[in-house]
């Protein structure tokens, strides 16, 4: 082998291994940022930079700086770099590559990191167009926005590691600023939150604050929820308002959302009872700014879809216009049932439409467009045919189209009272008719109000009544006893009269009697006799004589007493001249006896005699009937005998 071979062998096996490091590739660097590249103000961050095992030294470079920004050490195991940032400042901000060195030379730069701080301006808005919560799989609009002219806005979204999504801003007639994201198709697959920034081009790593985030809530065509409010829906400002969303499919979760706003309430749900499930949202003390449209959703836990929306509930707050409204009733506040009766809203300044609402009533108010005459805005409330649902109180409010939701100060109230049915036939309890016009004109249904006024009237008239009887009948009773008491008394004084003469006292003879002789001396003997009949049956038998002193009765007032007969008696004794002395001797005995027989008597069931005397002041008569004589063996008949007294 000549030298110059072997020369050029041993050339080639030195310059081989050499030849083959330079031309090998060295791995491109990784350089990322932890937390993440977005980092508030005066937040540390650290940035990492990966590389070979081979590297001896990692340099961080910042774009637009003439030097390298840092230099570090590997750590074990001499793969990757740390850079640490204690503070985020805005000259942190900016593009940065890394390359490392090592036996054979640098390495190429790694692909650049983008470094940005946020909070330098004002936060911007993010609102969703048309809200927040959309059908699963549909589109939707993201609008970030300012008042003031920067020139670029930023998406981003939540837990995605894409590079953001920048739009120039655009704008406004109203003088702002906006940039739109369209946004699609939603699924409830994951999680649909965001947020926004904006810059100037001159500083593009320098951003404002982010936006408040912004949720987008997938729903499906699971049933609604209910949405309902426990004040009512027109609230006067400084109330406390409830909303309630319940459904009886069992859901977990709920959230409410208000027309117009960028975000929503989301509350867990409670289950009062099996199946059924609700939220209550409370709000307040409430202004102006809480007036407007609202809904709400439910979902499960373990499902991202929301149900389809709740009908919508209108909130209205009142006190926001000052101008004076009034209600009246035509032809007045007091109609018969199956009458027509007609509230009358007006006011003299301008109002798009009125309300009329009832007080307790759980159903949304009676909106009727404004109509202008007579130099009033007014409009009339039509309630035919009126039934005692309709009975109660009513006000009347006025709003304008620029705000429907805010109410001017409430009329002074109305009170309607439905009296009993009219004279005609009897007409069913409908409510009001419907009056078209779309939204603005709504029927006016009062369900659950009863005719309380009336009730109370009918109470007061049953009450005065029921007093009436009972005093009435206290009278008739007090009467009665009174009655009771002097007939006692009256009997009481005639019996002393009767019985309790001194023995032996002369009784006086009528005057009469001496007329009577002179007139008739048939009369006389007549007179004589029934005295003597009157005096031989006073020792045996039991005289009952109910008589009444002639100054206590009437001249001609006719007197009956009956005497029974103990025996049959047809003997007529001989007329003595004067009954008085016998009668009177008699008197005192008689009482004892006539004591005594009064219950011998009750017993007695014979036939006995039976002697009616009529005394009249003017005439004496006497009519003696006998029985026929009767057959042998038998007792004779008692005789009747019937003694007229009359006194002409």
């Amino acid at each position: 082998m000549t030298p110059a071979l072997t020369a050029l062998l041993c050339l080639g096996l030195s310059l081989g291994p050499r030849t083959r490091m330079q031309a090998g590739p060295f791995p491109k660097p990784t350089l990322w940022a932890e937390p993440g590249s977005v980092i508030s103000w005066g937040s540390p961050v650290t940035i990492w930079c990966q590389g070979s095992l081979e590297a001896q030294e990692y340099q961080l470079d910042k774009e637009g700086s003439p030097e390298p920004w840092d230099r570090n050490n590997p750590l074990e195991p001499k793969n990757k770099a740390r850079f640490s940032i204690p503070s985020m400042t805005q000259h942190h901000a900016g593009r940065y590559r890394c390359h490392y060195y090592s036996s054979a030379g640098w390495s190429e730069p790694s692909d650049p990191l983008e470094l940005v701080m946020t909070g330098f301006y004002n936060k911007p808005t993010l609102s969703a167009l048309p809200s927040p919560v959309v059908a699963s799989g549909g589109n939707m609009t993201l609008r970030c926005g300012s008042q003031k002219g920067y020139h670029h806005f930023v998406l981003m979204k939540e837990g995605e590691h894409q590079l953001p999504r920048t739009l120039d801003s655009q704008q406004l007639h109203s003088g702002g600023f906006q940039a739109l994201f369209p946004v699609g198709p939603v699924t409830p697959s994951h999680r649909w939150r965001f947020t926004c920034y904006y810059y100037y081009t001159n500083t593009p790593w320098v951003w404002s604050h982010p936006s408040d985030p912004l949720e987008i809530l997938p729903s499906g065509v699971s049933r609604k929820p209910s949405l309902l409010t426990l004040q009512g829906p027109v609230l006067a400002p400084g109330q406390s308002l409830t909303l309630q969303c319940g459904s009886d499919v069992g859901y977990d979760r709920f959230v409410l959302y208000k027309e117009g706003e960028r975000d929503f309430l989301q509350r867990p749900g409670q289950q009062p009872q099996a199946g059924l499930s609700q939220a209550n949202f409370t709000l307040g003390p409430v202004s102006r700014s809480y007036g407007g449209q609202y809904r709400c959703y439910g979902a499960h836990n373990l499902s991202s879809e929301w149900s389809a929306p709740s009908d919508p509930l209108d909130i209205l707050i009142t006190g926001q216009i000052y101008d004076t409204v009034s209600l009246s009733a035509q032809p007045g506040p007091t109609v018969a049932s199956g009458e027509n009766v007609t509230l009358l809203c007006q006011s003299r300044g301008y109002f798009d439409t009125f309300l009329l609402t009832k007080e307790g009533a759980a159903h949304p108010p009676l909106r009727l467009r404004s109509m202008y005459g007579a130099h009033k805005y007014q409009a009339e409330f039509p309630m035919s045919p009126v039934t005692s649902a309709h009975a109660g109180t009513y006000r009347c409010y006025g709003s304008r189209s620029s705000n429907p939701h805010l109410l001017s100060f409430p009329s002074e109230p109305l009170e309607l009272m439905v009296s009993g049915h009219s004279g005609g036939s009897s007409l069913p309890p409908t409510g009001p008719p419907s009056t078209p016009g779309g939204p603005e004109d709504q029927p006016l249904n009062p369900p659950g109000s009863g005719p309380q006024n009336g009730l109370g009237r009918y109470l007061e008239v049953l009450i005065g009544v029921s007093v009436a009887f009972v005093l009435l009948l206290f009278l008739l009773l007090f009467l009665l006893l009174r009655r009771q008491r002097h007939s006692k008394h009256r009997t009481s004084d005639q019996r002393k009269t009767d019985f309790q003469r001194p023995a032996g006292a002369a009784e006086t003879e009528p005057k009469d009697r001496g007329l009577l002789r002179r007139s008739s001396p048939a009369a006389d003997v007549q007179e004589e006799n029934l005295y003597a009949a009157v005096k031989d049956t006073q020792s045996e038998d039991r005289v009952e004589l109910d008589s009444q002193s002639p100054h206590d009765e009437d001249p001609q007032a006719v007197t009956y007493a009956p005497v029974k007969h103990s025996s049959p008696r047809r003997e007529m004794a001989s007329p003595p001249s004067s009954l008085s002395g016998e009668f009177l001797d008699t008197k005192d005995r008689q009482v004892e006896e006539d004591r005594q027989m009064d219950t011998e008597a009750a017993a007695s069931e014979a036939s006995q005699d039976v002697t009616y005397a009529q005394l009249h002041s003017l005439t004496l008569r006497r009519k003696a009937t006998e029985p026929p004589p009767s057959q042998e063996g038998e007792p004779p008949a008692e005789p009747s005998i019937y003694a007229t007294l009359a006194i002409h």
